[in-house]
Formats: C-alpha cells, structure tokens, sequence
C-alpha cells in the first residue's frame, strides 16, 4: 500500500510539473509592471526627482566650511637665539572655519523648491501614464494568446469531426452505399485540417512565446495562461458619446495630468531665470586661528640699560631702559589657539547690472520651451480625440461585427448538421458536403476572431473612460 501510495503522488508530481505554470491575466499584470524594464526606469526618474527636491530644501540651509593647513617654511631666516642669517625651516598651523546664509536671491530658491514638488507631480504620473501603457499591452498579447488558444481548439474539433466522417464514410464504402470517389474529397479536407491545425498550435505557441518575452520569462515551455473565460460584456460606455468620453478622459487619463505638470514646470522655469536679474544678499560669519611652532622672546623681568649719548652742557651720560629677554620654545597649543584666532563677520549684496545678455537670454530660452511644451499638450489633446473617436467607431463597429458572426455561425451550423445528415442518407455527395463544413468552420473561427476583437476594443473604450483593465 505504501508503494503504491508513493508510486501515486510521483505520478501526480508528474503531471503537475509537465502543465507547467498557467497565469491569469491580472498575473500577468502584476508580473510586467514589476519587472519592465522602462516602468524601473521611470522608477528611477521618479527617484531623481525627489534628490532634486532635497538639493531644493537644502538651498535654505546654512553653508559651513572648514579649513586648515599646516606649513613648513625652508629659507634664509634670522635664528634669534644668536640673530645670525641662517637656513632655517620653521613650521606654523592655521584653521578656519565659515557659515553663510543666503537671505534673499530673487525667490530662486522658492521657485526651485517649488519646481522640485512640481517635478516629482509630473515624474509619478509619466510612471502612471507608462504603467497604463504596459497593462494594456500586456492585455492585448494575452488576449492573443486566449484568441490562438480557443481557434486551435476549434481546428482540433473540427479535425476530429472530419477524421469521424472519414470512419464513417469508409464504414460506408465497406457496405457498398457510397463508392471510393466520396472519400478523397474527405480525406483531402483532413489533410487541409491538419496544416491548419499545425498552424493554429504554431501560432498560440508564437504567442505564448511573445507573451512571456513581454514579462521577461525564459522558461516559454513551460508557460501558459490560465483557462478564463471571457464572455461578450456589455458596457455603459457605448451609450456615452464620443465628446463625453474625451471630456472625462481629459480629468482621468495621465498623459494629460502629465502635460498640465509639465507646462507648470515650465512657468517656473522661466521664474527661476527672472530671478537671476534681481538682488542677492546673503550674511557670513569667519573664524580664524594661527599655531606657531618656532621658538621666541620672552621678557625676564629685568631692566636693562644702555647708553644712547651725552649732554652737551654737563658731558652727563644718557641711557635707554629696555626689557630683558630669553629665548623660550613655542606657547602650547590650547593657549595660541585661543590667543591668536579672530573673527569677520557681516552682509554681501550683489547687484547684476550686465552680464553678457546671458540672463535675459536664457529667460528668452525658458519662454520658449514653454510654448513648445504648450504646443505639445495640445497635440496630446487632439491627438488623444481622434484616438477616442476612432476608439469608439472601432467598438460599435466591432460589437456589430461580432453579432452578424454569431448569426453567421448560427446559420451555417444547422446547414451543416443539415448537409450531414443528406451525406450520411447517401443524398449530397462529398464534394457538397466538404464545402458546407468549411463554410462552418470559417464562420467558427471568425467568431472567435469577432469576440476577442471587440473585447479587446471595447477595454480600450473603457480605458479612456477611466475603468480600470
């Protein structure tokens, strides 16, 4: 019992593993808008943006400096100990250190921290706008793959019925009702539903192929759709107009909020170039201290006297009073540190007044652009009405499409079933008979095309109305 236990569940490990791994469509979403490569690099512009932000907010902050230097001096110098001339190296340190501030530069800074929010606005709805795209890409390559399914399974039905018809025939000849000649029309129609079959498997592997390439899978054996069945919908968006869809479009879609975020970034583009005409004013504070490592004088406390002349008069002999003084090593550190550092301080302004007509060129440059990037949003617009229009026509015409398909198949299903049983009674020949079939099957597989036309169409509407996929 163990065995056979063990020999079951093999088995079934078997047949699951060769099924592969089958994948709905909202999977197959998921999958595309994690590993596009275009959607991580408008992830990454996105990101960008934000550091764009930080440099904006950090332009408010203080700007603090440190500096320091250590020098070693190697020359002809006096050598105090005996004042002789001598090639000496002697050795200092310095430090500083500097704060500034900027108090006003014509709300450059302000605009730029405003053009930084508004950046990040228009980088996450590009990212939006890309995402829509890539899922309803992903939409259609997996209706593709569901319309390649269903037609093969049609082809492989309608070959099965047509090898039954060959059995049958044969059994037929066999007892003597029908002659040799009414089995190499039927047999020529199997041989023709087998290329079309070879082809319908060849494209549904084609498009499970393209399918996985689109969500960066590898293993294409392996991989399948999930069995969904997707019935005709009917949708409340038909009964919009064209006008009516193109005006909620305008508040949904964000290609559009992408193109309105733009021309903001625009206009404070061309504040930030005005600013550069105007006044700038900032503070500054300075901080500075010098290290001494030579040695130097220092008074003993005592007087020492030394004749500078005499009176005229009396001849009496005249002295001069100076400090006496000893050579002593350098003070610590700590104490010339605090004893030799100082301070600056105050305001700088700075008044453009020519600069090469740079700054009003550039401001020029940013109008431009402006206009440039207006002209664009309208093109976006007329361009996003034309494609609802033709959208809409596109789904009416469709939807009637797949309607005179249905009553197509419907009509010749019951000639065929029809015509099927005058063959079998001995009274249509093969020739008749073949011709029936294939009509059937052409309207069989044209439903299919009709369905998964208006289906994918008709999403596309609702898409631009603002439903989701």
């Amino acid at each position: 019992m163990k065995t056979f236990v063990t020999f079951l569940l093999s088995i079934i490990t078997f047949v699951v593993s060769a099924q592969g791994t089958v994948y709905t469509l909202e999977e197959c979403v998921l999958i595309a808008l994690e590993k596009n490569i275009s959607i991580k690099q408008s992830e990454l512009d996105l990101e960008g943006a934000s550091i764009d932000k930080d440099d904006a907010i950090g332009n408010f902050m203080p700007r603090l400096s440190l500096q320091s230097q250590h020098i070693w001096n190697n020359g002809l110098s006096q050598n105090i100990t005996n004042g002789l001339i001598e090639n000496l190296t002697t050795q200092f340190s310095s430090f500083g250190g500097n704060i500034g501030v900027t108090i006003f530069n014509g709300r450059q800074n302000i605009n730029q921290l405003s053009r930084a929010n508004l950046s990040i606005i228009a980088r996450q709805y590009q990212l939006d706008d890309m995402k829509d795209d890539i899922s309803l890409f992903v939409a259609n390559a997996y209706l593709q793959v569901m319309f390649n399914k269903e037609l093969a399974q049609v082809q492989r039905y309608q070959m099965e019925l047509t090898q039954e018809d060959l059995e049958r025939t044969k059994s037929r000849i066999e007892a003597g009702v029908l002659t040799k000649a009414d089995i190499y029309e039927i047999e020529a129609n199997l041989a023709s539903q087998e290329q079309a079959l070879v082809q319908a498997d060849n494209n549904y592997r084609l498009s499970r192929i393209s399918l996985a390439q689109l969500l960066l899978i590898t293993d294409y054996e392996n991989f399948d759709i999930a069995a969904e069945d997707f019935d005709i919908p009917f949708s409340d968006v038909l009964m919009q107009k064209p006008k009516d869809i193109f005006e909620k479009a305008l508040t949904v879609r964000n290609d559009i909020k992408l193109g309105v975020a733009n021309i903001e970034v625009a206009k404070k583009d061309i504040d930030i170039a005005k600013g550069a005409l105007m006044p700038s004013l900032s503070a500054f504070f300075n901080y500075n201290t010098r290290i001494s490592y030579s040695d130097r004088f220092t008074e003993t406390g005592n007087v020492i006297e030394s004749p500078i002349g005499f009176v005229k008069n009396d001849g009496s002999l005249v002295v001069t009073q100076f400090p006496e003084r000893s050579v002593a090593g350098a003070l610590p550190f700590a104490t010339q540190f605090g004893q030799n550092d100082g301070q600056s301080y105050g305001l700088s302004l700075n008044i453009p007044v020519f600069s090469g007509l740079s700054i009003r060129n550039n401001i020029k440059r940013r109008k431009l652009n402006l206009e440039r990037i207006e002209n664009q949003f309208e093109q976006t617009k007329l361009d996003l009405e034309n494609t609802i229009n033709q959208a809409y026509n596109n789904t009416e015409g469709a939807l009637k499409f797949y309607e005179a398909a249905e009553k197509t198949v419907k009509a010749r299903k019951e000639a065929f079933e029809m015509a099927q049983n005058r063959f079998e009674a001995g009274v249509m020949n093969s020739f008749d008979f073949i011709q029936t079939k294939q009509r059937y099957q052409i309207s069989s597989s044209d439903i299919i095309r009709a369905k998964f036309d208006y289906i994918f169409k008709l999403k596309v509407l609702e898409f631009y109305f603002g439903l989701k996929l």
